[in-house]
């Protein structure tokens, strides 16, 4: 399966870094392919280089402003010309995705997806990793949106939040098996 994930390109904290580690290892030797931003810097590092190691596949999305930080070891390496065509891309090259921590690219990235996902445009199953509970704020907010009023689809028809890399995997492995 092609698992595209949204995450930062900060370097940051253990807190995030190890579970991202154990999640990279979970993918590579689950055969999976890590769809990524394509950087070379932070969590996409940590991501790639775990996915790598453990006997996965890398394809890579940048963008012509950070191309200069592509990750030099991708099995596949396309380089969009803005940032709203980098997320088509790695959307049409996914079987699943899996949004982790990150900073405001990463929230556009999520929004986006869900956006999608909410109209119908892909069916592909959406996982948010709560890694440290750094989802818990906007896992909150969804549930108002949906006891409010504003989602016309039940929040768990858009997106599964994961506590970890395991559920996170294990939710998607089901879901891909209910699509085939």
């Amino acid at each position: 399966m092609n698992i595209c994930v949204f995450c930062s390109a900060a370097d940051l904290d253990d807190r995030y870094v190890v579970p991202a580690r154990q999640f990279a290892e979970l993918m590579g030797k689950g055969g999976h392919a890590l769809v990524w931003g394509g950087s070379d810097a932070g969590l996409m590092k940590v991501m790639a280089d775990g996915v790598q190691q453990a006997g996965g596949k890398l394809i890579g999305v940048s963008v012509e402003f950070l191309a200069h930080k592509a990750y030099e070891g991708a099995d596949e390496m396309l380089v969009t010309r803005n940032l709203a065509e980098r997320k088509a891309q790695m959307l049409a090259r996914a079987d699943a995705i899996v949004v982790m921590v990150g900073g405001m690219g990463t929230l556009d990235e999520a929004t986006e997806i869900l956006e999608l996902r909410k109209h119908g445009m892909h069916t592909k199953p959406v996982v948010l990793l709560n890694t440290a509970g750094f989802y818990d704020g906007l896992k909150e907010q969804f549930q108002r949106m949906e006891a409010e009023g504003f989602l016309p689809v039940p929040l768990t028809d858009l997106v599964f939040f994961a506590a970890d890399g395991v559920g996170a995997l294990a939710y998607l492995e089901e879901r891909a098996g209910i699509q085939a």
